[in-house]
């Protein structure tokens, strides 16, 4: 019997994800408020439901990726209000963990089973099932939702209570955020040299300096051209809430909180719709870089 999975937010995460677990096999019945996203997942086999309510109807197990805190509460509140028999409701946003609890909270009250379950991976990487997932919460729920989880991604770490996958995030991220930065500015010194920027590629990734960053983003700055797989405007909401978690544990992040400048500065020249890889033009534009638009 095919096993029916909901799907509640369906944009760059979210769409691929759904795309996966129905070329996994799944029934996706996935809702959206963007007409583009709606039209883009319908198209790729998911059923399209007119409500949250709705989803929650025709799935027992719920996997949500939503762009901010209030979507995510609003959500819940949604599933909660249905009055159905219990939910596993996977939550894989990047999210403040107050926010987190806050989403738990809700539908705990009404009986549902949350699960905090945020991603390590770009939209790129969704798209490929490339994708690790941080599950934290109910360990018999996180046990059920391990074929969804292999649907989409391809490695599950389990966390523990409720919570810890948010936490990871925050770690990884910070890596990413430098990394992310300091692979621009490899870039930029390479090219600047004269370096052909493929050829820094090649030798980088077979190196020790190689990073999954580095091999994400550096083709799109070779090629000047930034396709979005993570907004830039996304980005830097989930870095504020890093950075929030750090000031919150008194947790000096002194690397991390310098890339902000750069992040800024590239949200400034209007590059906010594009990858966060982006910020290679900020470090060109300050090294007298010209580079031709691709």
């Amino acid at each position: 019997m095919t096993t029916t999975i909901g799907m509640i937010g369906l944009g760059i995460m979210g769409g691929a994800m759904a795309r996966n677990l129905v070329d996994a096999g799944f029934k996706v019945v996935g809702h959206d408020v963007s007409d583009s996203a709606v039209t883009r997942a319908r198209g790729n086999g998911v059923e399209i439901a007119a409500s949250v309510r709705d989803v929650a109807a025709a799935a027992r197990l719920i996997v949500t990726s939503l762009p901010s805190a209030k979507a995510a509460l609003a959500t819940a509140e949604q599933i909660a209000a249905t009055g159905l028999p219990a939910r596993i409701v996977a939550e894989t946003s990047t999210l403040a963990l107050d926010d987190k609890m806050a989403f738990a909270a809700v539908l705990e009250k009404a009986g549902h089973v949350p699960l905090d379950c945020p991603l390590s991976g770009t939209g790129a990487q969704a798209e490929r099932r490339d994708l690790v997932i941080f599950a934290s919460g109910d360990p018999t729920a996180v046990t059920e939702m391990d074929p969804v989880f292999q649907g989409f991604g391809r490695l599950v770490q389990k966390l523990g209570a409720f919570g810890q996958g948010s936490k990871m995030k925050f770690v990884a991220n910070l890596l990413v955020a430098i990394n992310n930065v300091a692979s621009a500015e490899a870039m930029v010194l390479g090219m600047k040299a004269g370096l052909d920027p493929q050829r820094i590629i090649d030798c980088v990734t077979t190196g020790v300096a190689n990073s999954r960053v580095f091999e994400l983003r550096a083709p799109m700055m070779a090629a000047n051209d930034y396709p979005a797989t993570m907004k830039l405007d996304i980005w830097k909401k989930d870095m504020a809430v890093i950075g929030a978690f750090a000031a919150d544990l008194d947790c000096p992040v002194p690397l991390f909180s310098t890339t902000n400048a750069f992040y800024d500065s590239a949200r400034a020249a209007g590059y906010g719709p594009e990858d966060a890889a982006a910020v290679c033009k900020v470090l060109a534009d300050m090294a007298k870089l010209e580079r031709p638009r691709a």
